[in-house]
Order: C-alpha cells, then sequence, then structure tokens
C-alpha cells in the first residue's frame, strides 16, 4: 500500500468493494453508455470526460460529507488524498494543476508564479517570478520568503510529521538542514539550496536533475507559510490561507468536522485556476456512510468528500435507477491492486515459474473479489494506471483481458522452470483489508488448476512495513506471493513505478519493491527518465519500464481501481480530476443558490 495519502482513503474501498452486487463479475467494464461528450448535461460516468453543468453562478452553500475526517489541516502534514483536493480551496502553490477533465487536469500551470520557471541548460536550478497582488487571508503580501519558509517546514518532521518529504532528497545536498524550528538563521530561513533575492523572485538549486520536481512543488507542502503564524503542531488547528477561501474562525472541530468561507483578500484576477463560487462550504464528519449515502440521495448533501464508492445499499438503488444513475461516476483511483511475485523466494526466483502464476490466476475471480467492474474496477494488464503518462490500455502481453485462467500456458512454463508437477507457494495477506483477503482466496483456488497449491497465510495489516516490508523477513517466512496495492503521489511514472521496480528502493523495512526487483537496466531508464524535462520523452522511457517489469513476470496485476460515487444534481462544474481521481471541488458551484 502506497505511503500516499490515499492510502488511507482506499482502505475504506477495500472495505466497500468486498460487498459485491449482481452486476459484479464480467472481465470487461460494466456500462458503455453515458460518458464521453455530453455538451455538459448530466450522465453516467460524463464527469470522467466533460465538465457536467458548466456555470459560472456564484453564490450558495456547498455542503460536502465524508466518512472520514482530514488527517491535517496543516498542508505540510496533509497526506489523505481528499484533503489535498481541499487544499486547493485555501492553498495555493507556485504551481498547480490546471482545472479540467481528463489528461488536460494532469498538466501543471502557473499558481502564485507569473509563468513556468526558467530552468537553467544544467537543469539544476529554477527561478520564479511570483505574481503581484497575492495575499494571505489576514491582508499580509505573500513573498517569495513565505513559499521558502513553508517548504522548509517539510524537513521539520520531528515536529510536523505526516506529509511527504521528497523535497529533502533534492534541496538537502548534504546540509542536514533541521527544519525552521531548529534553524540558527535569525531569519529561520537557513536553507541555502533555496534563495530569495528580493520578494518576487525564489530560486531553487537542485541536487541532480528532476524531470518530477514541478509536481513536487505543486504538492499542498509547498505553499507559503507566514511564519508569524505559525504554531509548529499547532498550525493545523488554525491554517493561514492563500486562496479564495479561509476557514472560518473556530470552526475546525477534530472528528466533526469545518467550515470554509471566502477571503476577503483573495484578488480572483491574480488566479487562473479555482473559481471560488460557493459563498460557504461545509465540511462534516459522520461515522454512518450508510446514512451519508442516504443524504447524498435525498440531494441534502451535495457529495462525499473522501469519493471512496456509495456502500452496497445504495450503489444498488443508483445502478437500478437510471435518474440516479445519471448523477453516478465510476473513475479510476489512480491505484492498481495487484500481487508481488517475491523473486527471493523460490520456486519464484525463475521467471518461468513466476509466468505460471500469471497465467494460472483468473482475471475474472480477482476482479469479482475487488467488487466486480463498477465498485472494483477494470482487469489490470501492466503495471502503470491510466492517470499515468506512458501507461497503455492494449498493453497486455498476458492476455488477461481474455478473463479467464489460461492453464495451458501456465503448464508450459511449469514445465520450462522445472515445475512440471506444479509446486507449492504461500500467499501473504494482511487481515484488516477484506478485499485483500478475497483476492487471496481467488488466487489460490484457480492456482489449483494448474497444481500450484498456495496457502494463504494472514498478517497484522498495521505491522505491514517489518513484515511484508521486511525482504528478510520475506525470505525467511517463505512469502512467494504477496497481495498489495499502489497510488502514486504524484502522477509520472517515478511517482508511480519507483518505489515498485527501482533495485535503490528496497530498505530493511518499508519495502515495497516486493519482487524485489534488481535490473541495473530499469534503474538506468529511471535515472535517464530523471533527466528528461520533456514529460512526452519520459512517458517513454516509463513505457519501457512498464514492459520491462511485466515481461519480468514481477506482479501480477488484478485491478484499475474504481469508485462509485454520487454527485447532487444541483451541482455545476462537476468533473473528474485525474490527478486526485475524483471530482475537483474547487470547481463546484450550486444551481439553485442555496
Amino acid at each position: 500500500m502506497s505511503r500516499k495519502t490515499r492510502a488511507i482513503a482506499a482502505a475504506g474501498v477495500a472495505l466497500a468493494l468486498g460487498l459485491t452486487t449482481a452486476a459484479c463479475g464480467g472481465s470487461k467494464s460494466d456500462d458503455k453508455s453515458g460518458g464521453g461528450s455530453n455538451g455538459g448535461k448530466s450522465a453516467y460516468n460524463a464527469a470522467i470526460t466533460d465538465v457536467v453543468n458548466p456555470s459560472t453562478t456564484k453564490g450558495g452553500t456547498l455542503n460536502l460529507w465524508s466518512a472520514q475526517d482530514a488527517d491535517f489541516w496543516d498542508p505540510a502534514r496533509a497526506y489523505y488524498a481528499f484533503v489535498w483536493n481541499l487544499n486547493r480551496l485555501y492553498t495555493r502553490k507556485l504551481v498547480d494543476y490546471a482545472s479540467s477533465p481528463g489528461k488536460a487536469g494532469l498538466e501543471l500551470q502557473p499558481d502564485l508564479a507569473q509563468a513556468m520557471p526558467e530552468i537553467s541548460a544544467d537543469k539544476l536550478t529554477y527561478t520564479f517570478k511570483l505574481r503581484s497582488g497575492i495575499k494571505f487571508d489576514d491582508g499580509t503580501p505573500i513573498t517569495s520568503k513565505d513559499i521558502k519558509y513553508g517548504i522548509e517546514r517539510v524537513w521539520a518532521s520531528d515536529v510536523i510529521s505526516g506529509g511527504p518529504v521528497y523535497l529533502p532528497g533534492l534541496l538537502d545536498q548534504g546540509q542536514n538542514y533541521p527544519g525552521p524550528y531548529k534553524d540558527t538563521d535569525p531569519n529561520k530561513l537557513g536553507l541555502k539550496s533555496v534563495q530569495t533575492p528580493d520578494d518576487s523572485t525564489i530560486t531553487f538549486k537542485l541536487k541532480k536533475p528532476s524531470s518530477d520536481f514541478l509536481y513536487l512543488l505543486a504538492m499542498p507542502g509547498s505553499g507559503p507559510v507566514p511564519q508569524k503564524r505559525d504554531k509548529g503542531a499547532q498550525y493545523t488547528t488554525a491554517p493561514a490561507s492563500s486562496g479564495p477561501y479561509m476557514f472560518k474562525e473556530g470552526s475546525i472541530q477534530p472528528g466533526k468536522g469545518a467550515t470554509f468561507v471566502r477571503n476577503p483578500n483573495w484578488d480572483p484576477s491574480t488566479d487562473t485556476i479555482r473559481k471560488a463560487l460557493p459563498d460557504q462550504i461545509n465540511f462534516t464528519v459522520t461515522t454512518n456512510a450508510e446514512d451519508m449515502d442516504s443524504r447524498l440521495i435525498a440531494g441534502t448533501v451535495d457529495i462525499d468528500a473522501g469519493q471512496t464508492g456509495v456502500q452496497a445499499t445504495a450503489r444498488t438503488k443508483i445502478l437500478q435507477d437510471p435518474t440516479l444513475k445519471a448523477n453516478a461516476d465510476t473513475p479510476t483511483t489512480g491505484f492498481l491492486r495487484y500481487a508481488g511475485l517475491a523473486t527471493s523466494v523460490a520456486p519464484l526466483d525463475n521467471i518461468e515459474c513466476r509466468k505460471a502464476v500469471i497465467y494460472a490466476a483468473d482475471p475474472t475471480s480477482l476482479q469479482t473479489a475487488r467488487g466486480g467492474p463498477i465498485a472494483g474496477g477494470d482487469i489490470g494488464t501492466s503495471m502503470l494506471p491510466p492517470n499515468i503518462a506512458g501507461s497503455d490500455a492494449k498493453y497486455d502481453p498476458f492476455n488477461r483481458l481474455q478473463g479467464k485462467p489460461q492453464v495451458e500456458e501456465a503448464k508450459k512454463a511449469l514445465a520450462a522452470c522445472g515445475k512440471p508437477n506444479g509446486f507449492d507457494v504461500t500467499i501473504a495477506v494482511r487481515n484488516n483489508k477484506p478485499a485483500e483477503v478475497k483476492s487471496a482466496e481467488a488466487l489460490q483456488a484457480a492456482l489449483k488448476g494448474a497444481n500450484i497449491n498456495a496457502k494463504i497465510e494472514q498478517y497484522d495489516g498495521a505491522q505491514q512495513a517489518s513484515i511484508t516490508g521486511a525482504p528478510d523477513n520475506v525470505k525467511a517466512k517463505g512469502y512467494g506471493i504477496i497481495i498489495g496495492g499502489w497510488g502514486a503521489d504524484y502522477p509520472t511514472g517515478a511517482g508511480y513505478m519507483q518505489p515498485l521496480a527501482d533495485s535503490r528502493f528496497i530498505p530493511k523495512n518499508g519495502n515495497y519493491n516486493l519482487s524485489e526487483i534488481k535490473d541495473p537496466s530499469i534503474d538506468a531508464l529511471f535515472d535517464q527518465a530523471q533527466l528528461e524535462t520533456d514529460p512526452a520523452k519520459a512517458a517513454e522511457l516509463y513505457s519501457q519500464i512498464n514492459h520491462k517489469v511485466m515481461e519480468g513476470a514481477y506482479y501480477l496485476p488484478f485491478v484499475v481501481d474504481k469508485a462509485l460515487n454520487y454527485r447532487n444534481p444541483r451541482l455545476t462544474n462537476a468533473y473528474v480530476h485525474e490527478a486526485f481521481g475524483m471530482i475537483d471541488f474547487q470547481a463546484l458551484g450550486v444551481s439553485d443558490g442555496k
């Protein structure tokens, strides 16, 4: 499971998807009607590719509910996907994702910056100029020093732990910067690799070229923080706003929710990304997901902020009622579910034995275990999800879209690996993830057809890092097949694939390279891709990595995750943003003004 924000949200998906409906179980995506170009009208899956009910009408209150509270409102500590999405309401960055459905939404655009950065010829220096007229909610101008200070906070994981910590790998450069709270610089701006020669200029000097650097700057933790308002670990109770909304004073109540109101010092002429249509946005936390679904369908709640999918009862009702279904979408979440085939455990150290497992698996039963084609997802064919540049839906090297076990191919592979009569193997699966346990059981049943005898061993999911994430333990326990899932922190091949396939990403604990791939040619392709500033050329390199991973039979992909979500018909400008795998909250409005 990814360390990513979506990891927690996806856990909710897994629990929900363990409940299947009569619609589950096919080998193809369930319904191709709806979606596509619809002229802005609401239809099933319309928001995946189009803006539903486009409007510029302002006013009213947007009502968001969630079965899970925010992890942190402090942008540097937030790591849930829906909270990153909500962050766009009150946190601006130098760059941010475009406000568009489809692949266009993955494009980065200048936000607080006047334009995309000037990049040096050696690709190590990035220089931004800030827009004029940008202010915090208290009217204080936002300067380059506020951005630098906000970024410095990422180093202070001893005080404000929780969020991603990618930037130190590129910007620390041996300084061992302790973060601003222990900074000996009198201005608390001692990070040497980030320079602010004046209030409107900020320059970054990287340790090495990185085609992903701008994506790191689009994360919430790269937003500005006014030093005088920073309360360390308590900043999450009242964060400053640089966006169109701010927290209503005293409204943040853990376990209950928060209220967003307009930021009077936000100047829309400086912001080409956010629409800011509602006058107020209510975020309400509930412990009853079934009740939330009922309120969604009744129209008293506008959208589930978690976007992890409605429960089984509501799912059946929505799919059986054409009117309700016209306001629902089943987008891909950006997650893949799969099994890692451990090369450290015999006989899976032999590529042909790994191929035998992949061929013997039943794609349809694995899809059904995850919730079927609607609530579970499409059959997985490779290790790049569709929101990552370089993925190819037509790439199916093991013919998994046939939707059935390929026993004869499995037997050929068994003969080639010297195990013509099959072999024994252990499947490791977390005991707190019902859908993963069902996946293990489905795989176990299918493998029997090729005389591969699998024993399932459930383990404490809370101890994943030291059990299946510890290579020595995997080898000692003989965990040949490990059930897992992954979602990227940012939508590039490195953001998704590097923890899964780069040999330099195999720590003693917390390992996600479950197969323990150690292929120098794959490592070299990652390095080459990082040197590319042309996204199309980088995408081609990530495609090559994906092919090498599949050709090595290192992973058995199960499904490309989907979630069935319902949107209130009164919502305007509703579309799924591919960077988040959910509706883009900042774009929403309400048609009735209430």
